[in-house]
């Protein structure tokens, strides 16, 4: 009876030597970031060359950025869309799963315990033992504990959850985005609402002043002081501004039905307070954007490309694993026999040993996914430094559009000044008579087209902000109590330094290169 716990002790210690000796080995590369990596470059990590026009500070753009605007309505849309809209709640979803694949992975780690019994009535034949007599029928019983641990010689479960991890951070990342994304849409949804009630408005009283230059002109000719082409000329004009609103009021009930949708609402519930909005949002002040280096810490899309490279880089580690054993310890205690006689010391099994599996003619196929892990981590690499030069050249190349329209858009502001004034001016002379009715028609024409293209200009700024902020990649930060709460740790030198929020500069510190 003594010797049972004898064994049982050897084979945890034997377990125990097993679960040391696959804490020292993990085959693969370790993962940082290459130094040839574009996210590495000093001209990636400089301020923007756009940022030195005074409508820029480089102070660091606020977390929530859409503040800036002072405007308690976009603040109340956004804070809806964040808890209400569908694509937000798909990226939740795939964050819930992404975590379950880890959980599920991180098990391949612990011992499987298998617990199973199986009571019957019948009889055993007693050939089947060696024993010519017939065997009596009665309850006959099996039960066993089955104990399997896989051994991780080779780091092959290691890599794996590394790779998971990354996934994770990678899903996360991309919900962030998400976040990113939907602020900017209701930023510029509200924006295009506004700024289509504002360019209405500017069309409307475009129109009014037409109707009184078109009565103005046919008291003239009822007068006897014109010609019945002037009334004709004078109507095709208001006519020709009148169709100028059905364009507009169309705009705007498509950019409500579009917050609607953006705040998880149906079209038809779009929020009446900004249907009577004719004024584009607008920051005045200057715009904090910070620089290159907060650009990559900040900018999800970052973020997720660095998460892949690394989880492709882990899985060249999964694959190399391929080329060595699988190693597993299994132990089973049980009982088999007459249930009458359950206990007896005859009754009792157990097994104890390791099982050790090697297709040494697959090693071809082993070498085959390692190359094709390879070729997976360059495929990675490659879209990361798409991902940060893209995200440098949208940045940039939003900032010129905005400082480049704010010049455009103080030119547009005077001229429109100096239509209003000759408009004013030829009125007057017309209605004395001191002109003749084309002059004062064209200057009522040239005031109602600067007004027009005044506010497309005042509604592209609005947009204009709205895509810079897109492009600036923040509103995520506060969107969860805890961000970064995940397995990886960044280090000195890796991609936090290099402009690579919450990257894992180096994985393990014990893998090696295996024979590729």
């Amino acid at each position: 009876m003594n010797r049972y716990p004898s064994l049982t002790r050897r084979a945890l210690t034997l377990t125990a030597l097993a679960a040391a000796l696959a804490a020292c080995t993990t085959v693969g590369p370790n993962y940082h970031v290459p130094d040839q990596a574009a996210v590495k470059r000093p001209e990636a990590n400089a301020p923007f060359l756009g940022a030195a026009e005074k409508s820029y500070t480089s102070d660091p753009l606020p977390a929530d950025w859409w503040h800036l605007y002072q405007d308690p309505v976009l603040d109340g849309l956004i804070a809806k869309a964040f808890s209400a809209n569908a694509d937000l709640r798909v990226a939740a979803a795939n964050l819930q799963r992404a975590h379950a694949v880890l959980e599920e992975v991180e098990e391949k780690k612990r011992p499987e315990v298998e617990i199973a019994a199986a009571p019957q009535y019948g009889r055993i034949a007693g050939a089947s033992l060696g024993i010519p007599e017939e065997i009596p029928a009665g309850g006959l019983y099996e039960a066993d504990i089955k104990v399997a641990y896989q051994v991780d010689m080779w780091g092959r479960i290691r890599r794996a959850i590394e790779a998971v991890q990354a996934d994770q951070d990678a899903a996360q990342a991309a919900s962030d985005l998400a976040h990113v994304t939907v602020a900017a849409d209701t930023t510029r949804a509200y924006a295009d609402a506004c700024s289509a009630g504002y360019q209405l408005k500017v069309a409307q009283a475009s129109v009014d002043l037409q109707q009184r230059f078109a009565k103005l002109t046919a008291e003239r000719v009822q007068g006897g002081r014109g010609i019945a082409i002037d009334n004709s000329r004078a109507q095709a004009q208001l006519d020709q501004l009148r169709a100028n609103l059905p364009p507009l009021a169309a705009r705007q009930r498509t950019a409500l039905y579009r917050l609607a949708v953006l705040t998880g609402e149906v079209p038809s519930r779009f929020p009446a307070e900004v249907a009577k909005c004719a004024t584009p949002p607008r920051v005045a002040s200057a715009i904090p954007v910070g620089d290159g280096a907060a650009l990559l810490r900040r900018r999800p899309d970052v973020r997720q490309a660095e998460r892949q490279l690394a989880g492709a880089t882990a899985r060249i580690g999964v694959a190399t694993a391929e080329l060595y054993p699988n190693v597993s310890l299994g132990a089973s205690f049980g009982g088999v026999g007459f249930i009458k006689d359950a206990g007896a010391v005859n009754t009792w099994k157990f097994s104890v040993g390791p099982l050790i599996s090697w297709n040494l003619p697959s090693t071809s196929s082993a070498r085959v996914h390692i190359r094709e892990a390879n070729a997976s981590s360059a495929g990675a690499l490659a879209r990361f430094d798409a991902v940060v030069l893209n995200a440098l050249r949208e940045t940039e190349s939003a900032l010129t559009v905005y400082a480049r329209e704010l010049d455009r858009n103080a030119a547009l502001r005077a001229a429109r000044e100096q239509s209003a004034l000759a408009a004013r001016q030829t009125a007057k002379l017309y209605q004395f008579g001191r002109t003749d009715f084309l002059a004062a028609l064209d200057a009522d024409r040239t005031l109602a087209s600067a007004e027009s293209v005044l506010a497309a200009s005042d509604a592209q700024l609005a947009m204009d902000q709205a895509q810079l902020f897109l492009a600036l990649g923040g509103g995520w930060e506060n969107t969860r109590p805890a961000h970064g709460e995940g397995h990886g740790a960044a280090t000195g030198g890796g991609p936090t330094a290099h402009g690579v929020e919450h990257g894992v500069a180096a994985v393990g510190t014990h893998g090696s290169h295996a024979p590729q």
